[in-house]
C-alpha cells in the first residue's frame, strides 16, 4: 500500500553489507580512482524508524559528486558489488561514445564481481549527473545516482554552490523498506512509479543555513524515476542561468512555478530576501499545496551589498543549429499506455495486439514498435543537421532524453528554444527539436520516466 510518511509505522530492518574489499584494491591498482556499487543501509525514513536497504555508489545516497573543471579527463574504475549487472551512464555529457555507459548498446554490462574503466573528457561546464544503466527503472529506483559538477575555468560570483538532487522513494510504511515490485504493470501502463517519500540529498527535511543578501548558486537535478517536480521560490529571488547543464544566452527572472522533468536539471541565481529570523524556500506544489523541498534559514546578515541581476555564464562551445530549411526531418510517434489509442505494435519483430503486449508488460510504443530494435531510428551524417517532431499521443507526460548531443526546441514561429538534453512532452500534444549530429556513434533516445523506458519507450540514433 503506497502512503506517505507520516502513516509510517515504526520497524526493524536487517541488514548484510557486501564485502568489497578485494574489489577496491582492485580499483586502486589500476590507477582510475575507484567507485563501487554496493548495498548499503541508510536512514532514510526520520530517526526511529527502520534504516532502508538501498544499492549505492560507494555506499552513499545519492553518491558521491564528482567535481572537476571544464576540459578535466575523468578516470573512474566502475566497481561491481551488486548482486546484479550494472553500468554507469554519465547523463549529459557529450561523451565519447564507448564511455556513454548503455548496456546492450554501447558496452557489455559489468557482471558481480568485475570492474569497467570509465575514461573520457568533460568538454562543457554545468550540472551533470551519473547513474545506473542496465535495468535502470530498478537500480536508479535502489539509490544508484550522483551529481557530477564541471566548473567553469574562472569561478561565477556566487558566495555558496549547492547540488540538490531531487528525488523519491517508494517506501513500505510499516517496515521503510523499499517497495520490490519494480516491474508493476500499473507503474509501466500508467505514469511510472512515483514514489511515497519525498527528499533533498536523501533527507526529507533538506536544511542549511544562508546569511540575508547572499548569493547562492542552486544546481537542482531531478533524479526521480517518474515525478515531475513543480518548483518555486519563497524568501529568495531567483533566475535561471543554465538548463541540462547548457547555459542561457540571459537569465531569466523566476517568476511563479517551474517544472523540472526526470533527468532535467536546472542551476539558479538567488539572492536571499528572507529576514533574518526567518526562512528561505525552494517550495514543491503538490496536490495544490506548497511544501518545503529545501529550507535555508537566515541566521545572519551577509556584510556585501545586493548584486542586481547576474550576467550570462560563460558559453559552452557547441554546434549551433543553422537555417532548418535542408535539415533532415524525422518522426517519433509515441503511443500507448493506459487510456491510449495502441491497437497493436511491433514486438521482438512480430505484430501483436494490445493485449497479448499487456500480457507481456510492454505498453509504449515509438513509430509502432516496441524497446530497441537492431536498425536505429536513423542514420545520420556526421554534423547533419535534425529536425525531429515528437507526438505524445498518449494521455501521459514523458521525458524524452537524447544521448551524446544537446537539441533545441523549435517554436511554432520558428524560434529556438535553449539548449538541452531532456525534453518534457505533455499527452496529446507535439514538439519539434532541432539538433546537429557532430557526436559520432550510437546514442540512444529514451523516456526518462525509466518504467516507460523499460516497457517500450527506447529507440536509437546511428551517428556515423
Amino acid at each position: 500500500m503506497r502512503q506517505t510518511r507520516r502513516q509510517f509505522l515504526g520497524a526493524t530492518a536487517a541488514f548484510s553489507a557486501a564485502a568489497i574489499a578485494p574489489h577496491r584494491l582492485m580499483a586502486q591498482a589500476s590507477g582510475f580512482a575507484p567507485i563501487t556499487a554496493r548495498t548499503a543501509a541508510v536512514q532514510l525514513a526520520p530517526e526511529g524508524y527502520a534504516k532502508t536497504d538501498i544499492w549505492g555508489y560507494d555506499g552513499a545516497m545519492p553518491g558521491p559528486t564528482i567535481r572537476v573543471q571544464q576540459g578535466a579527463r575523468v578516470q573512474r574504475e566502475f566497481v561491481n558489488a551488486l548482486p546484479q549487472a550494472s553500468s554507469v551512464h554519465w547523463h549529459g555529457i557529450r561523451i565519447a561514445n564507448a564511455m556513454d555507459g548503455v548496456s546492450g548498446l554501447t558496452q557489455d554490462a559489468v557482471a558481480p564481481g568485475d570492474t569497467f574503466e570509465y575514461d573520457f573528457v568533460v568538454p562543457d561546464a554545468g550540472t551533470y549527473w551519473f547513474h545506473a544503466h542496465n535495468r535502470s527503472f530498478e537500480q536508479v529506483a535502489r539509490g544508484l545516482h550522483g551529481a557530477l559538477i564541471v566548473e567553469e575555468p574562472v569561478a561565477v560570483d556566487v558566495d555558496r554552490d549547492e547540488v540538490l538532487v531531487v528525488d523519491d522513494w517508494l517506501l513500505n510504511p510499516e517496515t521503510a523498506q523499499l517497495d520490490p515490485d519494480f516491474e508493476a504493470a500499473h507503474d509501466r501502463s500508467h505514469a511510472g512509479r512515483s514514489g511515497n517519500f519525498i527528499v533533498t540529498n536523501g533527507d526529507y527535511e533538506f536544511s542549511t543555513d544562508v546569511k540575508k543578501g547572499d548569493r547562492l548558486r542552486l544546481r537542482l537535478i531531478n533524479a526521480a524515476n517518474a515525478r515531475i517536480f513543480v518548483l518555486s521560490l519563497a524568501g529568495l529571488e531567483g533566475w535561471a542561468m543554465a538548463y541540462d547543464g547548457m547555459p542561457l544566452a540571459q537569465p531569466e527572472k523566476i517568476e511563479g512555478d517551474f517544472p523540472l522533468a526526470p533527468g532535467q536539471r536546472v542551476d539558479l541565481f538567488v539572492d536571499v530576501t528572507a529576514e533574518v529570523g526567518e526562512s528561505a524556500y525552494v517550495l514543491r506544489t503538490l496536490d495544490g499545496q506548497n511544501m518545503p523541498q529545501a529550507t535555508f534559514p537566515v541566521t545572519a546578515a551577509s556584510t556585501g551589498s545586493m548584486r542586481g541581476a547576474p550576467d550570462a555564464l560563460p558559453a559552452n562551445t557547441i554546434a549551433e543549429i543553422g537555417d532548418l530549411a535542408d535539415a533532415r526531418s524525422l518522426i517519433l510517434n509515441m503511443e500507448g499506455g493506459a487510456m491510449g489509442q495502441l491497437e497493436a505494435a511491433i514486438l521482438d519483430g512480430e505484430r501483436r495486439t494490445f493485449r497479448q503486449l499487456a500480457d507481456a508488460n510492454q505498453f509504449w510504443a515509438f513509430n509502432g514498435v516496441i524497446g530497441m530494435t537492431d536498425t536505429p531510428l536513423a542514420t545520420l551524417a556526421r554534423g547533419e543537421t535534425v529536425r525531429l517532431t515528437i507526438k505524445n499521443d498518449t494521455a501521459f507526460p514523458h521525458a524524452i532524453h537524447l544521448h551524446g548531443m544537446h537539441f533545441r526546441e523549435v517554436a511554432q514561429d520558428g524560434q529556438l528554444g535553449p539548449m538541452r538534453d531532456t525534453l518534457l512532452s505533455i499527452g496529446g500534444q507535439s514538439n519539434e527539436i532541432a539538433f546537429v549530429a557532430d557526436n559520432p556513434g550510437k546514442w540512444l533516445l529514451h523516456c526518462h520516466m525509466l518504467t516507460h523506458a523499460a516497457s517500450g519507450m527506447m529507440t536509437w540514433v546511428d551517428v556515423a
